[in-house]
């Protein structure tokens, strides 16, 4: 194979010698750095010394000519042998040189938009459902059969969750319970009801805001950690392979993590709950002219034993999502990396979309029994 060019701006580029498949690769390159490197406005590729010449370099020769027109160059081949001609009418030549025309995609009626939200709702919602009965049909199979838990690995999940949490629960909580006092004293003293910042904090971190900021958090330490170590494991065939061995993949992954979740949440809560309380009591002293004794006796009066167990069901019951959601997000991803971070990223929303409508539910529901 040989090249020989000049360099004008009706440039021309001569070919000769052999050119097959062995060669198509060193002719491409050649060609598109010398299509590419010099200013022309038009390009004549001359065949005249062509001996040989077959389908591979004839795609080269294509690939020249379209990228030539979509610089906006004209180009012309010159000196076609019969050989070449007859290969050339074997193929459709306008049609595989033109250039591609990119295509805006229209955007989407919002009638469509709506359409196909719904359908990945619904969709969703299906493999919520499916994944529901899954997950309940291992975790009774474990509970019959308490040795087929990986109680190392329960435990190991439960430190992650619980333990390692406690700093950031125990921050979180405290300032939550600063600033409810604060904003409650605020409008209190002008009525002289300084005492009762006691009783609407109290009742707010003890049975709403404490557990469910720290779910929220849970949801975005735990959940979030679950979707994306049983993604990672399912993107590199380590489920499918659970699987090939034997393993009921939900009950292996996903039952030491639900487990571990429902055994350490209701301690973040009593937790993240005498924390919100401490910061209510600091407020309260340090700037309601309240006394100690004062503020844990309003507490102790206003804070029932119906107040702390709604707070720790509607903890319960956000773990049981947390994980649920985590793991089945996790058990969603496909192909690459980049499904391991949408599938994390899923994990986390749908935890604390859920997480609210279960709250919102379950206050509802506890109003028809009232405290006592």
């Amino acid at each position: 194979m040989s090249l020989d060019d000049s360099h004008l701006p009706e440039r021309t580029i001569s070919l000769a010698g052999r050119l097959s498949l062995t060669d198509a690769t060193t002719l491409h390159e050649d060609l598109l750095n010398g299509v590419t490197s010099d200013a022309f406005e038009s390009l004549k590729l001359n065949l005249s010394g062509i001996e040989y010449f077959d389908s591979s370099a004839m795609a080269v020769v294509f690939d020249i000519e379209r990228t030539t027109k979509a610089a906006g160059k004209k180009f012309e081949l010159t000196g076609l042998t019969e050989a070449v001609k007859g290969l050339l009418t074997l193929v459709d030549r306008e049609k595989l040189t033109a250039p591609s025309a990119a295509k805006k995609p229209k955007p989407e009626r919002i009638l469509a938009q709506l359409g196909g939200g719904a359908l990945s709702f619904l969709a969703d919602t299906k493999a919520f459902i499916v994944f529901v009965g899954d997950a309940a049909g291992a975790m009774a199979g474990s509970f019959v059969n308490p040795r087929s838990i990986r109680w190392r690995d329960t435990l190991f999940y439960a430190e992650r969750a619980g333990a390692d949490a406690l700093p950031l629960v125990g921050l979180v909580s405290l300032l939550l319970g600063l600033i409810l006092g604060f904003q409650a004293l605020m409008q209190l003293k002008q009525f002289g009801a300084n005492i009762y910042a006691a009783d609407l904090v109290g009742l707010s971190v003890v049975c709403e805001l404490g557990p469910l900021m720290t779910c929220i958090l849970v949801a975005g330490r735990s959940g979030s950690a679950f979707a994306a170590e049983i993604g990672t494991m399912k993107v590199n065939e380590e489920v499918d392979a659970l699987v090939t061995m034997g393993f009921d993949p939900v009950r292996f992954l996903a039952v030491p993590r639900m487990l571990a979740l429902t055994l350490v949440v209701p301690v973040l809560i009593v937790y993240s709950g005498f924390l919100g309380l401490l910061g209510g009591l600091i407020v309260g002293v340090g700037m309601g002219d309240l006394t100690v004794s004062g503020y844990l006796l309003e507490s102790q009066k206003t804070i029932q034993l119906w107040d702390i167990g709604q707070g720790l069901i509607k903890g319960e019951t956000y773990a049981v999502v947390v994980g649920l959601v985590g793991c089945m997000r996790g058990f969603q991803a496909r192909g690459s990396a980049a499904s391991v971070g949408q599938s994390t990223t899923s994990a986390v929303v749908t935890a604390i979309f859920l997480i609210i409508i279960v709250d919102a539910v379950l206050t509802l529901m506890f109003q028809y029994f009232g405290r006592g």
